[in-house]
């Protein structure tokens, strides 16, 4: 009997705002434990939260970018619920009128993975378990969050994961978060269950709460699918509940029985007013958006021409993307530029945080005059990627590593001269090519390049030596 994976994904993303949202306590990461809270923020008797506008407005942009209607007229709710993290006993967040609701987002195989609601609240605390003991840190409690709740359209372990890379990117181009899952500032809840191939009905659901690892989302969705087959297939019954992932025995296990939206007994938010976005308002968001990533991945791939491993990579991170396209300014093939960030470049980035804060020692205009002297056939590729190697070392420009000498380069008389010099003194590399070893030729060529100290063309020293061979 063979079955269906059914996954839909809470995304919950912590805004880059400054301040909280209810309070103007700071958002800063870290810091020693309970002391980034105020009385608003845990939630004392008497203190009366005031909505940060930032939080709506970043909402709205993040609705925006996945394809949202936003409404007009929102609230706030409260959701009733008693637990250490959450000194009010309730979290302020929104019920039956969401900001945002039905969008999309599209993946690589061009399903849409839809959108049910974005809407927004605060966080809770967080318990600190240590030798036995449980401690709580308040600091967190009260950032804003944005909820992106998916439809159940998700059908395999590859598709939840692209969805949420895909959700990440978005969000980092738009601005509103650093969506750093290793912080926190992105956790999923995995709602999955399983049913048969071809039924239309839906499965009993588990839910996987507080996931901040693409590696652990995979293998937690991956053992509760197979879990839940194994229950029924053995003749059992699925529970709704809620279920934790323990990475140390990759396996999921119970937590508490599933909550209803009965069980939270949501009412709405007395303290806090109403909130009105104008159509005219949207309209502005939605004109100063950034280029976002899928806008970016065709023009790099239709109008630069890229490969689309190439712009993948590229678009991947968003400051490396602006770092490629300054250094790209005027520039005609703009796949050398790629050539040279995508080898040379990574190469020297070697974490997600390198390439994420794009650590590059030299500026983009530096790259940019490099590759204008390779087109202009000032340099060669092997004298520009020695260049290229220095120039990072240092952070210094190309013209430190090369003279007006370097830049004539050598006519065709002179190279012919050269080539004829190498074929005669790689007799063996001659005979093993012309019995079908291509390869053999990178011996002559690395000959005619350390003769010339770089500066041969190497495609044209290829072509002579060919011609040379075959004669």
């Amino acid at each position: 009997m063979s079955w269906e994976l059914v996954a839909g994904l809470e995304t919950h993303i912590e805004l880059s705002t400054k301040t909280k949202i209810f309070c103007q306590c700071t958002t800063e990461f870290g810091g020693e434990p309970n002391t980034h809270c105020c009385p608003v923020c845990i939630g004392l008797p008497g203190t009366l939260p005031k909505l940060n506008k930032a939080v709506v407005e970043y909402a709205v942009k993040a609705g925006l970018a996945t394809n949202c209607k936003i409404r007009n007229i929102s609230k706030m709710d409260r959701k009733n619920y008693v637990y250490p993290d959450l000194p009010k006993a309730y979290q302020i967040s929104q019920y039956d009128k969401p900001l945002c609701e039905g969008g999309f987002i599209t993946l690589s195989s061009g399903k849409n993975i839809n959108i049910t609601r974005i809407h927004i609240e605060e966080d809770a605390g967080k318990l600190v378990h240590q030798r036995g003991d449980t401690y709580i840190d308040y600091n967190r409690g009260g950032v804003p969050l944005i909820e992106i709740v998916s439809e159940p359209d998700i059908r395999s372990i590859d598709e939840a994961v692209e969805y949420i890379e895909k959700l990440r990117l978005i969000m980092k181009y738009i601005g509103v978060s650093d969506v750093k899952m290793q912080e926190g500032s992105l956790r999923c809840d995995v709602n999955i269950s399983v049913r048969k191939n071809g039924a239309e009905a839906f499965g009993t659901r588990a839910e996987i709460k507080n996931m901040n690892s693409l590696n652990f989302i995979a293998k937690a969705m991956e053992y509760e699918f197979n879990r839940q087959i194994d229950i029924l297939e053995s003749g059992g019954k699925i529970v709704q509940e809620t279920r934790r992932y323990n990475s140390d025995l990759n396996i999921t296990e119970s937590m508490r029985g599933k909550e209803d939206a009965d069980d939270y007994r949501y009412f709405r938010d007395p303290d806090l007013v109403t909130i009105s976005v104008t159509d005219k308002e949207i309209e502005n968001y939605k004109s100063n958006l950034p280029e976002l990533p899928r806008e970016k991945m065709r023009r790099f791939t239709e109008e630069y021409g890229l490969p689309h491993d190439d712009t993948e990579l590229l678009i991947k991170y968003k400051k490396i993307a602006e770092y490629f396209e300054k250094a790209s300014k005027s520039v005609e093939n703009k796949k050398t530029v790629s050539n040279f960030m995508l080898s040379q470049i990574f190469r020297r980035l070697s974490t997600e945080e390198e390439k994420e804060e794009c650590n590059i020692s030299i500026p983009p205009q530096y790259l940019n005059e490099l590759v204008i002297l390779v087109e202009n056939k000032k340099l060669t590729s092997n004298m520009a990627r020695n260049a290229l190697e220095q120039m990072i070392d240092t952070g210094k420009p190309v013209m430190e590593f090369v003279s007006e000498s370097d830049m004539e380069g050598i006519d065709e008389e002179a190279l012919r001269s050269i080539c004829e010099k190498a074929v005669a003194a790689n007799e063996k590399a001659v005979s093993e090519y012309l019995k079908g070893k291509e390869k053999a030729i990178g011996s002559i060529i690395g000959f005619i390049m350390k003769e010339t100290k770089g500066k041969a063309d190497a495609a044209l020293a290829t072509e002579i030596v060919k011609q040379l061979i075959k004669q």
